[in-house]
């Protein structure tokens, strides 16, 4: 086994673990803000699993995907925080 397969694997449990950490405080979160913040992580999150798994496939096809994924997660954080901020004005 090579030393990218070595590296894709621990990079693929070290995401699995950080997804599962991350969505215990999407649940478990008290506030909206950390809810928002554990949304915002595990897009980027998805992000990386992408960019391994198009590493271990040898293909940049996922890459788009991954590009788009981004895109949507920006947008969304960034309604999320302008729902914040109106809310807060209320």
């Amino acid at each position: 086994m090579s030393f990218m397969e070595w590296a894709v694997q621990i990079s693929v449990i070290a995401i699995g673990l950080s997804i599962l950490i991350i969505f215990l405080r999407l649940v478990i979160g008290p506030a909206i803000e950390d809810r928002i913040v554990a949304l915002d992580l595990l897009s980027a999150n998805a992000i990386a699993f992408i960019a391994v798994y198009s590493i271990q496939k040898n293909t940049t096809t996922f890459l788009d995907v991954g590009i788009i994924v981004a895109l949507l997660a920006f947008f969304g954080t960034v309604a999320f925080g302008y729902y914040l901020g109106r809310r807060g004005k209320q």
